[in-house]
C-alpha cells in the first residue's frame, strides 16, 4: 500500500512512525556495535515515545537520560535501572534523589560543585553513587553552534585544566565511585576525522591518567553520529559500520575496559515523519506560499536551527513550482522551508516532512494553545 492510502485518513498534523524500518535501524545497530562488545544506550531526549520506547528497549539497549522523568519513562518502558545513565549539566536534588533511590548504572558528571552535592544526598541516603566524568575534550564537531557541545566555549563537562584536581577532590568523597570517564562532543556528525580526533584526544587523557595510577572501567563517547536528511530514501539507517569501526580502529583501551555509546538521533530520525495538510496556497507578489496545519510548536527544529527536513506533496501531479512552506503560528520564524520544490499544491494536499523521529515529537509544545500533534504507527 503506497504512504498516501496509509495516512489519507490520519487526521492532521501527526507523527507517522515506520516501525518496520525502527526495527531493521536496531538490528544493524545491535549488528555493528555487538562487532566490539560495545555497550549502547538509547538517548531518550531524541524521542520518548512510549510505544517506540518499548520496542527499543526489547534489544538489550540501555537508556540515557537527562531529567528524572525521562529516568521514570525509561523505567517504566522496560529499560532496567542498571542499564541508565544520567547525564546533565543542571540535575535537581528530587532528580539526585529519584536515580539513587532507583539505584541507575551511572551518573554523567559535569562539575565539582555537581559532585559534591550528590556525594551530600547520597550519605543522606545511605548510598554509594557511581559516576563519570564528562570530560571537555576541546574537539570541534563542526556542526551547528547549537548542538556543538565539546569546545571551551560550551557550557558542558570539565576542562582538561581541571581534570587532575577535581580527580584529586572525588578520592576524598567516601559517597561518591568513579568508575568512568564520559565524552560527547555534539550532534549531527557525519565527518568521521572528527570522531577520530575524539578517540585520539582520549587516548592522550588515558595515558596521562595511567601515569597516575589511575586505569577507570568505563568509558562512554556520547553519541553524536548524524543521519542523512537531505536523501532520507537513499540512506534510511546511519552508517553505524564506518562509526563504530573507527572508534575500534584509533581508541586504545585498557584491558578489560567497557565501551559505551549514547545514540538517539541516529537510532529514531529516519523512521518519524510528520505529516501535514496544507490550509492554503497563498499568492505573494514574488512568492507562493502553502501554509500548512502543521506548524513550528510541532516541529520545532527548522526554527531553533534552520534544519533541513526533506518536505513532499505526496498528493498532487508531477508539475512543479517553488513554495515557502510555513505554518500557521504567529511567528516569521514558522517555516519548514524557502524555494522549495514541490508537486504543484493545493488545498487539501498531503504534505510529508521527512526524518523527523527525533527531536521532533519530543519537543513539540502548546505554544499558541494549539493541540499537541498526533501520532499513528504502520509496517
Amino acid at each position: 500500500m503506497e504512504l498516501t492510502e496509509k495516512i489519507k485518513n490520519i487526521p492532521t498534523p501527526a507523527y507517522y512512525y515506520n516501525i518496520e524500518l525502527l526495527e531493521d535501524t536496531l538490528h544493524s545497530l545491535c549488528r555493528e556495535s555487538g562487532k566490539y562488545g560495545y555497550h549502547i544506550h538509547y538517548a531518550i531526549k531524541a524521542n520518548a515515545n512510549p510505544t517506540l520506547l518499548k520496542l527499543i528497549s526489547q534489544y538489550a539497549l540501555g537508556a540515557d537520560c537527562v531529567s528524572g522523568n525521562e529516568i521514570r519513562q525509561a523505567l517504566e518502558t522496560g529499560f532496567p535501572a542498571d542499564s541508565i545513565v544520567y547525564a546533565g549539566v543542571g540535575k535537581s536534588d528530587a532528580e539526585i534523589e529519584l536515580a539513587l533511590k532507583k539505584d541507575i548504572f551511572c551518573f554523567n558528571c559535569e562539575s565539582l560543585p555537581e559532585i559534591q552535592v550528590i556525594n551530600e544526598i547520597a550519605g543522606r541516603m545511605n548510598k554509594k553513587a557511581k559516576i563519570a566524568l564528562r570530560i571537555n575534550p576541546n574537539v570541534n564537531a563542526h556542526t551547528h553552534h547549537y548542538i556543538t557541545t565539546g569546545i571551551e566555549e560550551n557550557k558542558f563537562g570539565i576542562y582538561l585544566y581541571d581534570l587532575e584536581h577535581i580527580i584529586s577532590e572525588v578520592s576524598h568523597l567516601p559517597h561518591i565511585q568513579l568508575i568512568g570517564l564520559h565524552f560527547h562532543i555534539g550532534s549531527q556528525i557525519t565527518d568521521m576525522t572528527v570522531f577520530r580526533g575524539l578517540c585520539i584526544r582520549a587516548n592522550e587523557i588515558q595515558a596521562k591518567l595511567k601515569e597516575h595510577g589511575l586505569i577507570l572501567p568505563h568509558i562512554n563517547f556520547g553519541g553524536g553520529l548524524g543521519i542523512d536528511y537531505q536523501d532520507p530514501h537513499r540512506h534510511p539507517i546511519a552508517d553505524f559500520e564506518t562509526y563504530f569501526a573507527t572508534f575500534a580502529r584509533f581508541f586504545e583501551p585498557a584491558p578489560h575496559q567497557q565501551i559505551h555509546f549514547e545514540l538517539g538521533r541516529s537510532v529514531i530520525a529516519q523512521c518519524g515523519n510528520l505529516i501535514t495538510r496544507v490550509l492554503y496556497v497563498k499568492e505573494g507578489k514574488n512568492r507562493k506560499f502553502v501554509i500548512l496545519d502543521a506548524g513550528m510548536n510541532d516541529l520545532l527544529r527548522p526554527a531553533l536551527y534552520q534544519a533541513f527536513h526533506k518536505i513532499e506533496n505526496i498528493s498532487s501531479g508531477k508539475l512543479e513550482e517553488k513554495y515557502d512552506v510555513v505554518g500557521p503560528i504567529c511567528e516569521s520564524a514558522d517555516c519548514f522551508g524557502k524555494d522549495v520544490v514541490l508537486n504543484a499544491t493545493q488545498r487539501g494536499d498531503i504534505i510529508v516532512i521527512h526524518s523527523c523521529g527525533a527531536y521532533g515529537e519530543t519537543m513539540a509544545s502548546r505554544y499558541n494553545l494549539r493541540d499537541l500533534p498526533g501520532n499513528a504507527y504502520s509496517k
